[in-house]
């Protein structure tokens, strides 16, 4: 039985150009650049191209209309906030001068109770 024979420098040398030759022909093969497949598959790539950049715009405005949308709502909701705390605060000033007033009359009331009696 005889071992595996390696291949000598000729060999190898053979292979090489074997492999550069069939390389050189699979380049030669394709169509050129003024084929009309070769043209009509670019202007479709162009075609594609130019409707994501479309795509991609609007998708853009989109969000930015929609940016916009929560804002003007986050600044709407913030004056009501506002508004609310303003109502609060006036209805707290209300109520201390009512309290207030209650208890003045009552000193008041106290006060002449107290008159009265000397």
């Amino acid at each position: 039985m005889s071992g595996f024979k390696e291949p000598g420098f000729a060999d190898r040398q053979k292979a090489a150009l074997q492999a550069r030759q069939n390389l050189l022909n699979k380049f030669r093969s394709q169509p050129g650049a003024d084929d009309p497949a070769v043209k009509a598959r670019a202007e479709e790539r162009a075609a594609i191209a130019d409707r994501r950049a479309k795509a991609k715009e609007a998708r853009e405005a989109e969000k930015a209309e929609q940016k916009r949308r929560e804002e003007e709502a986050a600044a709407a909701e913030a004056a009501r906030i506002a508004r609310e705390k303003e109502e609060e605060t006036a209805r707290e000033e209300a109520l201390l001068a009512e309290q207030k007033a209650k208890r003045d009359a009552r000193y008041a009331a106290r006060k002449e109770r107290g008159k009265k009696k000397r």
